[in-house]
């Protein structure tokens, strides 16, 4: 799904990317909010512990998106993501962490166009986690409170922002789109294949959810309330604690385990699962090529990046090359992630201080 330069024409792509700067912007003031939200008494948060787990996030998802699963005759898919980043950690930081994995992507991978970025960034971060956690907060409401209900909203909502993303790069194509193919039919296959696509990405983030959610519903944005009750065992039986029982203290309920279980996992996908990925073209490329898309499609600028392609330069065993790429991915993503995580979060703290040290009708 990532689009090269050259899919879509200079003003479209240049509108993109102000639109996309225009979110991110946005979202860089929500997810203050919901990293502080997050570290909130008894979330088991604080900057030092959101941060991280918010890169973990990014870091998971670039892992995942390495992974193509094959979903029709000679075409694949892969995790798109945002659904699964607005349920665990909130649709303002789900933006941020999908833009930094495309970012990261573009310029060490050569994995979708610079001038596309824009492009990229509307369709796979902006549109997939505002329609999934639309849709995710409207099931949840109407569901019944549970952790099943969570998961269960979670296959929904991913499985339609894919199509969803289609519908948006065929409108963005309809408008700037550089080579002469009928509308209809490029609708038609974009929607067809997403929607495949879709299956698989439900299938993902709902196993994901899922199994965060039985270890530390706390840690996920989009569970809140449903932690688990305290159990008592009475003449031999588990009940629920009284609602007047003391909550576990957050110190005691760190959520280190989950963060390194998660960078290992992602570690494993992308260092050594990744080389049994898919060699097919994905949803987007197989559309492109058999209709004539990709006729304009530009060599990427950085096309000789020493980790273009996914694969460390020089390094001529497959295997060995595609593995240290993903891990190299990883440990940029995780690292970069968090560091934007941290700034957020500072900043929030320190815009709360500035506003506790103004005198009172005074504005700053």
């Amino acid at each position: 799904m990532h689009a090269p330069d050259g899919f879509i024409d200079v003003p479209v792509s240049a509108a993109a990317g102000v639109l996309a700067a225009g979110a991110i912007a946005v979202s860089l003031r929500g997810a203050r909010r919901e990293l502080d939200d997050t570290a909130r008494p008894g979330a088991g948060g604080g900057a030092e512990r959101t941060a991280p787990l918010a890169g973990l996030v990014a870091a998971f998802i670039f892992a995942v998106q390495m992974l193509n699963f094959p979903v029709a005759a000679g075409t694949s898919g892969h995790l798109l993501g945002g659904a699964l980043a607005a349920i665990l950690v909130g649709p303002y930081t789900g933006v941020l962490c999908v833009s930094v994995v495309l970012l990261l992507q573009s310029v060490l991978f050569a994995d979708g166009g610079l001038t596309a970025l824009g492009v990229n960034i509307t369709t796979m971060a902006i549109t997939t986690t505002v329609v999934a956690y639309a849709l995710f907060r409207g099931l949840v409401k109407v569901l019944p409170r549970s952790r099943r209900s969570v998961t269960a909203a979670s296959f929904v909502a991913a499985l339609v922002s894919v199509p969803a993303s289609a519908v948006v790069f065929t409108l963005l194509y309809a408008v700037g789109g550089t080579t002469d193919v009928s509308i209809g039919k490029v609708a038609t296959a974009m929607v067809g294949v997403h929607v495949l696509i879709g299956l698989g990405e439900a299938a993902i983030t709902a196993l994901t959810v899922g199994a965060v959610i039985a270890v530390r519903p706390d840690l996920v944005h989009g569970a809140r309330g449903l932690g688990q009750k305290l159990k008592l065992r009475v003449n031999g039986e588990l009940v629920d604690a009284p609602e007047t029982a003391e909550p576990v203290p957050a110190a005691a309920r760190s959520p280190r385990k989950v963060w390194i279980a998660g960078l290992v996992t992602s570690l494993l996908l992308a260092g050594f699962v990744s080389f049994y990925a898919s060699a097919n073209p994905d949803g987007l490329e197989k559309v492109a090529a058999d209709h004539g898309i990709d006729k304009q499609a530009e060599e990427h600028a950085v096309a000789d990046s020493p980790l273009a392609d996914y694969g460390v330069k020089d390094v001529d065993d497959a295997r060995l090359s595609g593995g240290l790429a993903g891990v190299i991915g990883v440990g940029v993503t995780v690292v970069a992630g968090t560091g934007v995580f941290w700034a957020v979060r500072r900043k929030r703290t320190a815009d709360e201080r500035a506003e506790d040290t103004t005198p009172a009708g005074t504005s700053v």
